[in-house]
């Protein structure tokens, strides 16, 4: 599992978006025993911290210190530093298994041959992920061209699962067919140039050239921002859900 996100983890904590409460409330009428869950790739904890709401016990891992370092708290949740493919956790111990926005990152064998035995029969794995922002057609326009032409050449290569909706990752579970979901929010111009500078591939491109891409591309946002001090903004929510048998 790589690691792009133990700089800036204070970044990361305060400018990514947060999943919607529908999404929580759908994976409460799924999820069949509420007692222990994994949240694997925790990040910042957000996700662990709705996980909290549901079952009686959390479990969440990261390979970052940096990121656990800034997580949310709460009695149930126990936070540790584990890589996703080899574990302490004893066998047969999960209901459920979440990954959000981080499964693309995984050693997808090794790291299913984990699930495997980390979880209980009939446990439910859920893949969460977001796409890329849109905010309106002109703005979408901008931001693409930054995408693709300024730091295209700087992502992972497995940025390509989130360009394809993660429907390229093998998912070697019995799937269920989902609703579709999208994250909604309302950011100003320092949200949005905020939530690019965790962008990984700016983060390539700065050590690379030694200068910070958004910088120079904060001001093609500048006049969206002019009459209307937020923006309404989504992203496509990228998910993959089943049962281990």
């Amino acid at each position: 599992m790589k690691d792009n996100f133990s700089s800036q983890s204070d970044l990361y904590a305060k400018y990514r978006p947060h999943y919607p409460k529908e999404f929580f409330e759908y994976l409460i009428s799924v999820v069949k025993n509420k007692d222990i869950a994994w949240d694997c790739g925790t990040g910042n904890g957000q996700v662990a911290k709705e996980l909290s709401k549901i079952f009686s016990n959390v479990y969440a891992t990261d390979i970052s210190a940096s990121q656990l370092n800034q997580t949310i708290q709460a009695e149930n949740i126990e936070y540790s530093l584990q890589p996703a493919e080899k574990t302490n956790f004893v066998e047969n111990r999960f209901d459920c298994i979440t990954i959000a926005q981080a499964i693309h990152w995984f050693d997808f064998d090794l790291f299913y041959k984990e699930v495997m035995r980390t979880a209980k029969k009939k446990a439910l794995i859920a893949a969460i992920g977001y796409g890329r922002i849109q905010i309106s057609e002109d703005l979408d326009r901008i931001i693409d061209d930054f995408y693709f032409n300024v730091i295209g050449n700087f992502w992972d290569k497995e940025r390509k699962y989130i360009d394809e909706h993660y429907k390229t990752i093998p998912f070697p579970f019995k799937e269920i067919k989902t609703p579709e979901f999208k994250i909604e929010c309302n950011w100003n111009e320092e949200q949005l140039i905020g939530y690019l500078n965790t962008w990984s591939a700016v983060k390539h491109f700065t050590k690379l050239n030694g200068r910070n891409p958004v910088i120079e591309f904060q001001s093609l946002m500048k006049p969206f921002f002019e009459n209307q001090k937020e923006r309404k903004v989504s992203f496509q929510l990228l998910l993959r859900m089943g049962f281990v048998t």
